[in-house]
């Protein structure tokens, strides 16, 4: 039985690993064994940041929501409070946008969901 080598998976294997090192400094974007360290740690620090992405723009919002409850005499406890015993079910993406590009109609919203 004729021997296996598997040199065109390996070759498709190291220039794929390669070709994501492409713009690396030095020797990183050439030798493979450097390239694969680089790539893997790259592709690490990828998955973090897309889970770290959608935690700071949650945190943006609020903040922006806050400031524009205390342009209008509340803080966001009590607008968030208000708005989920009125009914109102609005995510804070559309929250801080309104707040933003449309300060009369949110000053409408902190007003309707005033808790007393």
């Amino acid at each position: 039985m004729a021997r296996v080598k598997g040199a065109m998976m390996t070759r498709k294997r190291r220039n794929k690993i390669l070709k994501l090192a492409g713009g690396y400094w030095g020797a990183k974007s050439t030798h493979f064994k450097m390239a694969n360290q680089a790539v893997m740690k790259s592709l690490r620090y990828a998955y973090i940041g897309r889970k770290r992405r959608k935690r700071e723009f949650r945190q943006l919002w609020i903040a922006r929501i806050n400031a524009a409850c205390k342009l209008n005499g509340t803080n966001y406890s009590r607008f968030m409070h208000g708005l989920k015993q009125s009914g109102i079910d609005m995510n804070r993406k559309m929250l801080s946008e309104m707040a933003i590009h449309e300060p009369d109609a949110f000053a409408a919203l902190v007003g309707s969901t005033a808790v007393k």
